[in-house]
């Protein structure tokens, strides 16, 4: 590629998925990119978050396929056990070579790592020499980034333009503090050494529902405390009610709308109080109530980045902050918490500073998996923005069970949902079954790229194919 931005100076502070695939794309575009980050490359997607829960969540896959091969005549002598220990240290390796996978892919591309946190310095920090400052674009003093290293060490790096990709953490209860040992947050899991005899789950969101699921299917009997009506609440209602009930056929114990006010440690367990005056005694207890914005001590609202009441970054569909040069991509904007969202993100912010085209951030085309067993992936519009959309638009529902590869797999729970508008354009859906993070991608592309219902329909798919009840729901959208 053309190096048409060698002057222009951008600090990236963090190094998850929203800052390295940024820092990438202005690195080729010729720009002088340095990446600020004080965990590791990759960030928590790829250290503590996305990497290794789905290294773990594949693992419980396998356990749970061999768990359920008695449908297909298989027989085995026993179904397994799990030895926790050394399938945490397969995540933390897997994890760790990402991160250094990443790393060397920066700096095959010219880009500085400096280890440390970051922060923006403001305008009272840096007069310009002789007088006052002066906000000209371009010139080295129109942002400034302090480093501190872990030593203490501090440096200022100068920056024509700063990405804020910082992230978010584990959000915690007062009453419920985690220690590492007995009440964990996410981050911490992978430290366990043996499978928990009884995990509480407290909180129902995606978080909650992938480890409830995992830890279900490696054989830990498991309890999930969720404060809405049912698990997943902002998810495709018959997707939930299908997972719910597939947790409680497999021996979860699902305690609904009650929320959890304290957990403590009792000895060698742990007890979780609920609102309702109950008490549930478990082993551990997993923490999974959301997160919070890794944006304070970082200069923001001195700088004039405008911060939400939550603390998230305020950012535009081409990842601008309300600071001229100043840009944020990620968990810390709060636009949709997913890796993939946060490296689009990242990008769209580079491409805009460095002046080349961009097409803004289309969160209508974004494609999204939960990755419980079976999978829930979804794109586009759902039924519920279906049912108060002027009218016309029509949805197409056929159950797993009736697809010719899912009776073969023995694959009974699941379903795929396709929706239209009233010109026939594929405007959404939703996949409930095995590797359904797989299967959406067919419909995003239709999405994406406003495909009918007609070209859906009448693409060739092989069979026998989990694929073909996307085709299959397309021609019956087809029908009068």
């Amino acid at each position: 590629m053309t190096s048409t931005h060698e002057q222009s100076r951008i600090v990236v502070i963090g190094g998850g998925p929203g800052g390295y695939e940024a820092a990438q794309v202005a690195a080729r575009l010729g720009a002088h990119v340095t990446v600020v980050e004080r965990a590791g490359l990759g960030g928590s997607a790829v250290l503590t978050d996305v990497v290794p829960s789905k290294t773990l969540i594949a693992t419980s896959d396998v356990m749970a396929m061999l768990t359920d091969i008695d449908d297909v005549g298989l027989r085995f002598p026993q179904p397994g056990s799990v030895d926790l220990s050394t399938v945490n240290a397969r995540v933390r390796s897997l994890a760790s070579a990402q991160s250094q996978d990443i790393r060397r892919r920066l700096e095959r591309d010219g880009v500085a790592i400096v280890e440390g946190s970051g922060r923006l310095l403001s305008r009272a920090h840096v007069p310009e020499r002789g007088g006052p400052e002066r906000n000209v674009p371009g010139d080295w003093r129109h942002h400034r980034v302090e480093v501190t290293d872990a030593a203490g060490t501090r440096q200022e790096l100068p920056a024509d333009t700063v990405l804020v990709a910082v992230g978010a953490r584990p959000r915690t209860l007062a009453q419920a503090l985690p220690d590492g040992e007995r009440i964990l947050t996410w981050t911490q899991l992978y430290q366990l050494r043996s499978l928990p005899e009884r995990l509480i789950v407290v909180g129902s969101g995606v978080t909650g529902a992938e480890f409830a699921s995992a830890y279900d299917a490696l054989g830990a009997d498991v309890v999930l405390v969720s404060s809405r009506d049912r698990v997943l609440p902002g998810e495709d209602a018959d997707a939930a009610d299908l997972i719910e009930a597939v947790f409680r056929r497999r021996g979860m114990t699902v305690i609904s709308r009650v929320r959890a006010m304290a957990a403590t440690r009792t000895g060698d367990g742990v007890s979780v109080e609920l609102d309702d005056g109950r008490v549930v005694e478990g082993s551990h207890a997993l923490i999974a109530v959301g997160s919070i914005p890794n944006t304070e001590g970082l200069g923001l609202t001195e700088t004039g980045v405008r911060l939400t009441d939550a603390g998230h970054a305020r950012v535009d569909r081409v990842s601008r902050t309300s600071a001229p040069g100043i840009y944020a991509a990620g968990d810390c904007t709060g636009v949709l918490p997913l890796a993939s969202v946060a490296a689009m993100q990242g990008r769209i912010a580079m491409w805009h500073a460095l002046g080349q085209a961009v097409h803004p951030l289309d969160l209508a085309t974004v494609s999204a998996t939960i990755f419980t067993a079976p999978e829930i992936a979804t794109v586009g519009v759902s039924e519920q923005d279906l049912a108060t959309d002027p009218p016309g638009g029509r949805k197409v529902t056929l159950p797993l069970a009736g697809n010719p590869r899912a009776k073969m797999q023995g694959l009974t729970d699941g379903f795929v949902k396709v929706f239209s508008n009233p010109s026939g354009v594929v405007i959404g859906g939703v996949v409930v079954a095995q590797h359904a993070s797989e299967l959406i991608l067919p419909l995003t592309l239709a999405v994406q790229h406003r495909l009918t219902v007609e070209q859906l329909a009448t693409t060739f798919t092989v069979y026998p194919s989990l694929a073909g009840s996307l085709t299959e729901a397309a021609r019956r959208l087809q029908a009068p």
